[in-house]
């Protein structure tokens, strides 16, 4: 009888890159749903504030499967979940192409794919921890969340290359495709026994929450300047060229801030929460500064709300994982939750202050929620370095 030989060691390399295209690939469907809004809500008969709720359906399904989504990754593996993830994902991007006649059939297949996003981002997470050296980790995971923006980019390329020419049902089945392709990326591992929750997990949960809470503000008041940022421009007096072209600017920003926080983790982990608190500040100041009037208050507020406000869940992330080696999708699927319950509830809840005060009020109110953040973040800290007390001393490092 022939013996196939153990599988080989995945290297650092193969599992930073699938963790990114996996991220890419589960992420994509909402963000091209929201780059073709114009031509789909022309055929579906949908407002902006249908997308809107499009969105914060994505996100709550995603906030409601992320914690079953870590039992999987934890019971399964990284790789099982992961391939598990994109092929919903590509389903899902398929099922809108096939299916989506009205909003209401467009939420759904949304809502039903959302636990792709779930599944993949947190494979990724565990495969990042498992296979990149600890003094490499922080710059690995702010590499994995700058793929964010970068579904944004693939999804706005969409619009010229294929939705303005074939349809923009034929440009959901061009990126599914592509999605798909992001199978092959994801690298093969041994079969491994189902790994119990590691009991630090268990004895953190009530810190996790807490930043968790944390993340669910910072990410509702960051969300909101990708959805009210143009509209809040105009009704101020500010074309929207230069507005859109703003934040793209703030999205450039996030970009590098992601990674360039991520290689400072791993210079200085035992500053990683600090330097997540210190960029909510910012982005909290950068929402104030988008109640002033003006273009540079505009240019400003994007620049340190977005490039900053929204450049800390690699950093999140990262420090989770250290403290919770054993279980990282277990423990990282709670944080993540408050992330996607942030993106639901943060754009309703400022959109309902937007239109019964005004957006200056809105913007005022984003800035605290975000300064809320920051004390979160803060506090959740200092829980987990208590729980960390007599555990693995580079777990305690990173806070």
């Amino acid at each position: 009888m022939i013996v196939s030989p153990p599988a080989a060691p995945t290297s650092a390399l193969r599992a930073s890159i699938g963790a990114l295209t996996t991220t890419i690939a589960v992420s994509v469907p909402v963000f091209l749903v929201g780059g073709l809004a114009v031509q789909i809500g022309d055929e579906l008969r949908f407002s902006p504030a249908g997308l809107g709720l499009a969105v914060s359906a994505y996100f709550g399904a995603s906030a409601l499967a992320s914690v079953p989504a870590g039992f999987l990754v934890e019971r399964f593996g990284a790789t099982r979940v992961s391939r598990a993830g994109i092929a919903l994902s590509v389903a899902s991007l398929l099922g809108v192409a096939a299916f989506a006649n009205t909003l209401w059939s467009l939420i759904l297949i949304l809502a039903l794919g959302a636990g792709a996003n779930a599944m993949g981002q947190l494979a990724s997470n565990t495969a990042l921890s498992r296979h990149v050296p600890p003094r490499r980790q922080g710059l690995s995971f702010g590499i994995k969340q700058a793929a964010i923006p970068v579904a944004t980019l693939l999804s706005g390329a969409a619009v010229p290359v294929v939705a303005l020419t074939l349809g923009w049902r034929w440009a959901f089945v061009f990126v599914a495709g592509l999605a798909a392709a992001a199978l092959l990326l994801v690298p093969d591992e041994p079969a491994a026994a189902a790994a119990k929750p590691a009991k630090a997990a268990k004895r953190a949960t009530g810190a996790l929450i807490v930043v968790g809470v944390g993340a669910t503000l910072a990410a509702g008041a960051a969300n909101a300047l990708g959805t009210f940022l143009v509209d809040s421009a105009v009704a101020r007096g500010i074309s929207p060229g230069p507005a859109g072209l703003s934040l793209t600017l703030g999205s450039a920003v996030c970009v590098t801030s992601r990674v360039l926080g991520g290689w400072l983790a791993d210079r200085w982990p035992g500053r990683a929460v600090t330097m997540i608190s210190g960029l909510l500040l910012a982005g909290a100041a950068g929402l104030g500064l988008l109640a002033v009037p003006g273009g540079l208050p505009l240019v400003a507020g994007v620049v340190l709300g977005f490039g900053f406000g929204w450049a800390w869940p690699g950093l999140m992330n990262f420090a989770v994982v250290r403290l919770h080696p054993q279980a990282p999708a277990a423990a990282t699927s709670i944080t993540q939750t408050g992330v996607y319950a942030g993106g639901c509830l943060g754009p309703l809840g400022l959109g309902f202050v937007a239109t019964h005060a005004s957006y200056p009020t809105m913007w005022a109110v984003a800035a605290v929620a975000m300064l809320g953040a920051a004390a979160a973040m803060l506090l959740g800290s200092h829980l987990l370095r208590r729980h960390a007390d007599g555990g693995d001393p580079r777990a305690r490092s990173s806070f």
